[in-house]
């Protein structure tokens, strides 16, 4: 493991109709692309918060104007096929120009915080992986302290096993883990009142 620690944020570029599409169904698209953008900035800010090198890595167009460079992001555009292959070449990216050890994260996360990404940095000292579970059985972080492209194939993206898959392969591979808190990730209005967003009340 390298002393140059690596945070990737994998995000969408905030289009009217494109983003939190299962909130849009019952906010509508004007509200939850609002609330997408709240999450974007707020995830960014904490992410630049640890003073590490960092990335985002857009599924799709970069934006214009484009929220992350000056928060001190290199901007970069997704590449593979489902989301597993596309952290893989992410990672493996990272790890190629010396970086390690690398975390990933999402942009659907309202209770995420500094403090939180510097647990996960700092169980990397220890353990070969960091896992953050979601609510709804996913993960919302993964981090390595050296490449595990297994870790990237044979899961149902975006189902609730996403999670157990994952760990039931660091077990089979021999992999120390440290498992974060459960957090809320966002998708439909009811985790949005459950995650208590400060000024929720305005979407």
């Amino acid at each position: 493991m390298s002393d140059k620690p690596l945070l990737l944020v994998f995000l969408r570029a905030p289009v009217l109709g494109k983003v939190k599409t299962r909130l849009a169904a019952t906010m509508g698209k004007e509200r939850a692309l609002e609330v997408y953008q709240y999450l974007v900035q707020h995830t960014l800010e904490h992410g630049a918060a640890l003073g590490i090198d960092r990335q985002a890595w857009y599924a799709d167009d970069v934006p214009d104007p484009e929220p992350c460079a000056e928060l001190g992001y290199t901007v970069h555009v997704q590449e593979g096929g489902d989301l597993g292959d596309r952290m893989k070449r992410a990672f493996g990216s990272g790890f190629s120009s010396g970086h390690g050890p690398i975390i990933i994260i999402g942009t659907d996360l309202p209770q995420l915080s500094t403090a939180l990404l510097r647990e996960a940095y700092e169980a990397l000292e220890k353990h070969d992986a960091v896992i953050g579970p979601a609510n709804d059985g996913g993960y919302y972080l993964l981090g390595l302290r050296e490449p595990c492209e297994e870790l990237f194939g044979g899961k149902a993206w975006s189902s609730d096993s996403v999670f157990a898959q994952t760990t039931d392969d660091l077990r089979r591979l021999g992999r120390t883990w440290h498992a974060l808190p459960v957090l809320i990730d966002i998708d439909t209005e009811t985790d949005l009142r459950k995650a208590g967003i400060p000024g929720s009340d305005r979407w």
